[in-house]
């Protein structure tokens, strides 16, 4: 009964782990920004670490976490807030990032740890593990269910967001020009503010 519960979620399960990865988000903005600043090999640490962070977030959902959310709802706000304040202080340093050569050792991509520590006011990073953990039956345990999602977020995730790296790195050659790359990182900035539309709309509803 066990493996007929997981086998008739699983396709379900690995096509929303690959669509809510591939699509824009905060992770996959700072992801493309980072490979053509840095490169694929430098910004391999963040990548790891929005995976590790994304499946460490899956599992203390699944152990008691969301208890904590539906228990304590002004959580929900204050965590959007920080959201908020946070991205919009990454999209001014990306969009403030002068040209490759003039920022060589003076900036450095983000750390593994440091990339699993966003996720926890990355509200994209929310709405995936809580609508995992709600809507995607893997087992009748919710921890045990838990356990499955952070796996797959891994196997089916991280192949997506290695993309997007993998694209601001094939970037780099074609925006070499530093006025070019000025305008790259403005309208990155600005890609990173507009996912926070979710939120915005929350005010005006």
């Amino acid at each position: 009964m066990l493996q007929d519960t997981v086998f008739s979620a699983l396709p379900a399960a690995i096509l929303f782990a690959l669509v809510s990865s591939i699509t824009p988000g905060p992770n996959n903005m700072m992801l493309l920004a980072s490979g053509i600043n840095f490169g694929l090999r430098r910004t391999t640490p963040h990548m790891v670490g929005i995976s590790l962070g994304v499946a460490s977030m899956m599992l203390a959902v699944g152990f008691g976490l969301g208890k904590i959310f539906l228990r304590f709802p002004v959580l929900y706000p204050v965590l959007e807030a920080c959201s908020v304040a946070y991205l919009l202080y990454l999209a001014w340093k990306i969009g403030t990032s002068g040209a490759i050569e003039s920022r060589k050792g003076t900036e450095r991509p983000m750390r593994l740890y440091e990339g699993m520590a966003f996720q926890l006011i990355n509200p994209k990073a929310w709405m995936m593990v809580l609508t995992a953990a709600t809507t995607l039956h893997l087992s009748a345990d919710f921890g045990t269910n838990a356990q499955y999602m952070a796996i797959i977020f891994c196997l089916a995730g991280f192949p997506c967001i290695c993309l997007w790296a993998a694209f601001g790195t094939a970037m780099r050659r074609a925006l070499s020009r530093p006025s070019w790359i000025r305008t790259f990182n403005i309208v990155m900035a600005l890609s990173l503010v507009a996912t926070l539309y979710p939120v915005a709309m929350k005010f005006f509803a």
